[in-house]
């Protein structure tokens, strides 16, 4: 048998040693230990988000350190996401 490749889909499809990762698998990459911040803009100015692995917003700090602190303050790793 030879070493699958990236373009080698029908080595993945059908093997039960790579089962395929459902949408909200895949949306949840990460949780619940990663915390994502970016910029933002809120109503109470710019500053940056801190957002969970799916998406939803979990906090707004007006630094990016202040963000980063609030993240592991709450036992997340925060990371960046541009």
């Amino acid at each position: 048998m030879s070493t699958p490749n990236n373009h080698d889909n029908a080595y993945y499809n059908n093997n039960p040693l790579y089962p395929a990762m459902t949408a909200e698998g895949f949306a949840n990459l990460g949780a619940p230990d990663l915390a994502y911040v970016r910029p933002v803009h809120m109503p109470e100015g710019d500053g940056w988000g801190i957002f969970s692995a799916n998406g939803t917003q979990l906090g707004w700090a007006p630094a990016r350190d202040l963000a980063f602190a609030a993240a592991v303050q709450n036992d997340l790793i925060p990371v960046s996401l541009h």
